[in-house]
């Protein structure tokens, strides 16, 4: 059980990065962008094909960001130039990158085990500190018999994942972060400051897809290879890790926000991970386990919210009927 949790943590520590994309267009640029799906794969596609020719692992993890980052331009701009409806241009560039990223792999799947990716770099300078010897250590003195063989992913994830969340909160802050806030509020409103919107929402939905595809670079080097097909229903992911982070941690702030998604999708992995323990549920399930979570997310804090809210009609109806008693009593 603690290992199945720890790996849970390790992979739900990597797809925060790829939850950031989606909050960005999803809650920020109010933008039902389906690019996700796409543009996680050529990550990964870009990503594994550099790795194989030679590329440094974090270059090629770069690369995959910078990809990312294309796709989501064309997004937006099929949008805004093209005057395609949003969830449309999505669909539209998720297809198109079918191809592109089949054509980048040249086949369906590409494997590259054998090769040096950014995770086998960092185990190797990890291994040389003795952590992993001294934290073991200290789970078998508690009673603990199956540890990790390492803890280099999960405490370097931890340093990047931190970083790229405390980019975010400071891109949203600036000037151009509040004015794309602002284009997701009211883009009207925003119009009437002369604020190019189109450039905006361009930028907003590229920034997302780059944070995805970096997340697609990092999950393909984490598990050695790279499919055609690794990205179907990542935006349904994507959201799941959004809303529950949201509805447990909640949004007051941009720093709480982010830190909330990046804790829906460690806490999304684990309850998948718990899931798939039940004698009746197969691997098969993982993608009706995410929808079923979803809708849980949507729903119950709608059902709890009305439950509270006629709750608090009903007192003041029962203050009410005190209070004119009392007058008549008064009155009497």
């Amino acid at each position: 059980m603690f290992l199945s949790m720890f790996g849970a943590v390790e992979s739900g520590i990597i797809y925060a990065i790829m939850a950031l994309g989606v909050y960005l267009t999803f809650r920020i640029l109010d933008f039902p962008d389906l690019t996700v799906d796409g543009s996680f794969v050529t990550g990964a596609a870009v990503a594994a094909i550099s790795i194989i020719h030679g590329v440094p692992p974090i270059v090629a993890s770069l690369l995959a960001l910078v990809a990312g980052f294309l796709a989501g331009c064309i997004t937006g701009l099929l949008h805004t130039k093209g005057k395609v409806n949003p969830l449309l241009s999505g669909i539209l560039m998720m297809t198109a990158l079918y191809s592109i990223n089949l054509r980048i792999l040249d086949k369906p799947t590409v494997s590259f085990l054998n090769e040096t990716t950014f995770f086998k770099q960092v185990q190797s300078v990890w291994e040389k500190t003795g952590i992993d010897s001294l934290i073991n250590g200290l789970l078998s003195s508690v009673g603990l018999t199956q540890v990790p063989k390492t803890w280099a992913i999960i405490g370097v994830m931890l340093i990047i994942t931190t970083i790229v969340k405390l980019l975010t909160d400071f891109f949203l802050k600036t000037e151009v972060g509040l004015a794309l806030r602002a284009t997701g509020d009211n883009k009207k409103m925003i119009r009437s400051f002369s604020a190019n919107t189109d450039s905006l929402i361009i930028l907003g939905v590229g920034i997302s897809n780059a944070l995805v595809a970096f997340a697609g670079g990092l999950i393909a080097q984490h598990g050695g290879f790279a499919d055609v097909g690794m990205g179907i229903g990542m935006i349904i992911i994507g959201l799941a890790s959004v809303i529950i982070g949201e509805a447990i941690f909640g949004t007051k702030t941009i720093a709480r926000a982010t830190l909330a998604v990046i804790g829906g999708a460690i806490i999304y992995r684990m309850v998948v991970t718990l899931a798939l323990r039940v004698d009746f549920l197969e691997t098969g399930d993982m993608k009706l386990i995410t929808a079923v979570l979803v809708i849980a997310s949507l729903v119950l804090p709608n059902v709890l919210k009305s439950r509270k809210e006629r709750k608090r009609r009903s007192e003041k109806r029962l203050q009410i009927e005190l209070r004119r008693k009392e007058e008549g009593v008064t009155d009497a």
